[in-house]
């Protein structure tokens, strides 16, 4: 091959070690994540390490929460492609310094540290505060349905687990009966044998199949009790499903498909697209989480916001009244409004006193203040849901049960505020 070209030898040897600082521009996210995690107190995830350990000292649990973090904000949660990407991607080497941490390595230790994740969130929300990114003038408050990790197909109603219940039994039976037929012919044609407590392949697997079956019917049963009535029984359409039996079938009004997931919640600072408060929940209908959600926020910022927006699904005059006795100011539509929404006249003057409280938030959000005050969540908590889903890839959560999707969660939007405090940095170095 001819010409002139800039030398190019893949075997070139280094004369002098080099400095992870050179492999990535100063500014990457890589090195801001990693100077973030140095200032945060992970206390909590320290203590669980014992001083006395044996064998080989474990890895650094900053090099751990850096991984994980990076991970995140790059849309990858899977621990086996973190393990790859610290031989394949130069950010990750850098953060992970030159070891390897293997997938289990990485997926016990974020098991582990679940607990510790909602304290690091706060954390990164106090980050968020000092940089003056939360004002709390304005919050959206509204949920997303996440696919859980289990698919919707695995999924059996009560009445088809009683149906198939009895099938199974008559089948065992039937089984059993040719099994000792045959037991009792071969006995007397060859003399009896030592047969150990083996089964036949048919059977191990129809008695596998029953045992499942009941230990699903059992959990949904006790789950009813637990939500209802301790003596009330589940309906014949009642689900549960064998992956995730935690999770629930619930219609994405998004996609208007059903899914197997959870309802995410996140309420979000209009400033500046900070989540401020973050919950997951089996409940799909959003009515109920609001409470919970301004007491989540309240927990977190010490503080309430002036304004809060939500969609019609958390309408009801108690959750109205609710936000208006803590000095908040509802933008809750009783029905659907869309952000087009522009009436014809707009009214004007004092909120006549004999109207109800649905009446008067149905006067409120038709007047040109009240329209353009709840037109915000178009730019506030909707576009959050984006980034996550469509930017980062978050549609399916990686862990399974409640416990740890509300954890996992807490991760996502944890890194959601640290990719805008990392952006806001850029900027403000730049003006």
């Amino acid at each position: 091959m001819s010409g002139h070209y800039k030398t190019y030898d893949p075997d070139q040897l280094f004369l002098l070690p080099p400095s992870l600082k050179e492999w990535l521009p100063e500014s990457h996210l890589a090195y801001f994540v990693s100077d973030v995690v140095d200032e945060l107190d992970l206390g909590e995830i320290e203590k669980t390490y014992s001083t006395r350990l044996q064998g080989q000292p474990p890895y650094h649990p900053a090099m751990l929460v850096k991984l994980l973090f990076y991970a995140y904000c790059m849309g990858i949660p899977s621990s086996r492609k973190i393990e790859n990407k610290t031989y394949e991607d130069i950010a990750f080497r850098i953060l992970a310094a030159g070891h390897h941490p293997d997938h289990d390595t990485i997926a016990d230790f974020r098991k582990t540290h679940l607990g510790a994740l909602k304290g690091l969130f706060l954390q990164i929300l106090i980050l968020c505060k000092e940089a003056k990114l939360v004002k709390l003038g304005h919050v959206s408050l509204d949920g997303t349905k996440m696919k859980a990790n289990a698919s919707k197909h695995k999924a059996m109603s009560y009445g088809r687990m009683q149906e198939k219940e009895k099938e199974l039994e008559r089948q065992v039976n039937e089984l059993l009966r040719k099994a000792e037929s045959v037991d009792a012919e071969e006995d007397k044609r060859y003399g009896k044998g030592i047969r150990g407590d083996e089964l036949p392949e048919e059977l191990r697997f129809r008695e596998k199949r029953l045992a499942r079956i009941r230990q699903a019917k059992k959990a949904l049963e006790e789950r009813i009790a637990k939500e209802a009535e301790p003596s009330k029984q589940p309906k014949p359409k009642d689900q549960i499903n064998f992956t995730d039996p935690e999770s629930r079938i619930m219609k994405d009004s998004a996609t208007k498909e059903f899914v197997q997931g959870y309802n995410a919640q996140a309420a979000v600072d209009a400033s500046s697209q900070i989540i401020v408060a973050a919950g997951v929940t089996i409940q799909s209908n959003d009515k109920k989480q609001l409470e919970p959600m301004l007491a989540e926020m309240k927990e977190n910022c010490n503080a309430v916001p002036k304004e809060l927006s939500a969609d019609a699904g958390y309408y009801s005059e108690d959750n109205v009244a609710h936000v208006q006795a803590k000095g908040i100011r509802p933008l809750i539509p009783p029905g659907n409004t869309r952000h087009t929404d522009v009436p014809s006249v707009p009214p004007r003057g004092r909120i006549p006193k004999q109207l109800s409280i649905k009446e008067r938030m149905e006067r409120l959000l038709r007047t040109t203040k009240g329209r353009k005050a709840y037109a915000k969540r178009k730019e506030t908590v909707e576009p959050v849901f984006g980034q996550i889903k469509d930017v980062r890839g978050f549609r399916r959560f990686l862990l399974r049960g409640l416990d740890s999707v509300k954890a996992e969660w807490q991760l996502i939007c944890l890194t959601h505020n640290l990719l805008k405090l990392y952006r806001w940095g850029r900027a403000q170095a730049t003006t």
